[in-house]
């Protein structure tokens, strides 16, 4: 069984565009659509593709994006209904679970793996 994870954050499963964000936005939902089609084109060589998208990930791109400060980091965690961001193993873990038999079933999916922002 072959697994290809993509972890990225899509607009399409977060509620908020981003303004001037039109490549961006264009991009992730393009990868999105990408991944329900090779699902389909793969799933009866029992190939699944699935992908990932994961929220606020603690990261040094994060602390770049925060400006490394508790205010920029204040502000991201604002938005986190756990009050966190995530950790990197926490994101191997569901990539992980989509290339397991526990998820044999599983097709064409993005995991949101978000601490509950797309939700809030």
């Amino acid at each position: 069984m072959f697994c290809m994870a993509v972890a990225r954050k899509w607009p399409e499963v977060y509620a908020n565009a981003l303004d001037g964000g039109a490549a961006y936005a264009a991009a992730k939902h393009g990868v999105i659509g990408l991944t329900k089609s090779a699902a389909l084109d793969y799933a009866a060589q029992n190939i699944r593709v699935n992908a990932v998208a994961p929220g606020y990930i603690a990261t040094p791109m994060m602390d770049r994006f925060t400006g490394g400060t508790a205010e920029g980091w204040g502000k991201v965690l604002s938005e986190e209904p756990i009050g966190r961001a995530g950790k990197p193993e926490e994101i191997a873990d569901a990539v992980i679970w989509l290339c397991s038999d526990a998820a044999s079933f599983v097709v064409g999916h993005a995991l949101v793996v978000d601490g509950g922002q797309t939700v809030a």
